[in-house]
């Protein structure tokens, strides 16, 4: 009786959290098919009165949002294809190479995770300014090629590998470059995708720092061409959450797809703890 009082305790906390962390979509989607008056009624309405479906045709004419797309698209796989090669790479360093002050140097990469991003931003933007590299792709991009999280999350996944298979792998002649791609990296596949989709997910919210680094709208990102929903004479709430939920969408079926492999990839780091 006690287990079965439990179970239902946490069913109900499992429950509860559930609802509020589904509430913000639920009022986002809500929010997109009301009229104008209706999204900014109190007490606010919990179903559109009248489903407004054109608000998405809309919010498309607003803002070239296909061209937003693309920016997002581009910036999205490149940001992502270069941090998983920079981190593989640097990963296996720390985990299978050896070489003089590698712990050293590890400790002083994991330090640098303690620094907050917002104290990077001046120091990014002046280096690139000085590169010549403001209102440009390079501007969005470079930045975001390396990511110590995922050199960590990658290092402990390579280091699950056994020793043992890469001194057999030397000792039949294989290259460490062979041995990292033909053998490695397949083998780690789980946590490979995770840092992929986690990588994904944070470049395509992104907002801050392509505000800061494009005024060129031909080079503006989704999130940060949500703004044209704001004007001096107000907000367009029922047009912004119907932009709103065509970015999000987009990352909800990719981790609905590809959930399981963010859990299979944190199990194989050793990150659960």
């Amino acid at each position: 009786m006690k287990g079965i009082v439990k179970n239902l305790a946490l069913y109900a906390i499992l429950f509860l959290g559930g609802i509020f962390m589904i509430l913000p979509f639920y009022w986002m989607l809500a929010t997109s098919l009301k009229s104008s008056g209706e999204a900014i009624m109190i007490p606010p309405t919990w179903l559109p009165q009248n489903w407004l479906f054109s608000n998405y045709e809309k919010a498309l004419e607003v803002a070239p949002f296909a061209r937003y797309f693309l920016n997002s698209v581009f910036v999205t796989l490149a940001t992502t294809s270069g941090e998983l090669v920079t981190s593989i790479l640097a990963a296996f360093a720390f985990a299978k190479l050896k070489f003089w002050g590698k712990d050293i140097l590890f400790i002083i990469l994991l330090g640098t995770m303690m620094v907050p991003g917002e104290l990077m931003t001046i120091p990014n933007f002046v280096t690139l300014s000085g590169w010549g590299m403001i209102n440009t792709y390079w501007a969005l991009i470079i930045p975001w090629l390396a990511s110590v999280f995922s050199v960590f999350t990658l290092k402990q996944s390579f280091q699950s590998v056994p020793d043992q298979l890469y001194y057999a792998a030397k000792t039949d002649g294989a290259s460490d470059w062979r041995f990292l791609w033909e053998m490695l990296v397949p083998l780690s596949r789980s946590s490979i995708i995770a840092v992929m989709i986690l990588k994904v997910i944070g470049s395509w919210n992104s907002f801050m720092w392509p505000l800061i680094v494009t005024n060129d709208k031909a080079l503006r990102t989704l999130p940060v061409g949500l703004q044209a929903f704001t004007t001096e004479a107000g907000t367009q709430f029922e047009l912004l959450m119907a932009a709103s939920t065509l970015v999000v969408v987009p990352m909800v079926v990719i981790y609905l797809l590809l959930q399981k492999y963010i859990m299979q990839g944190i199990a194989s780091s050793g990150l659960k703890g």
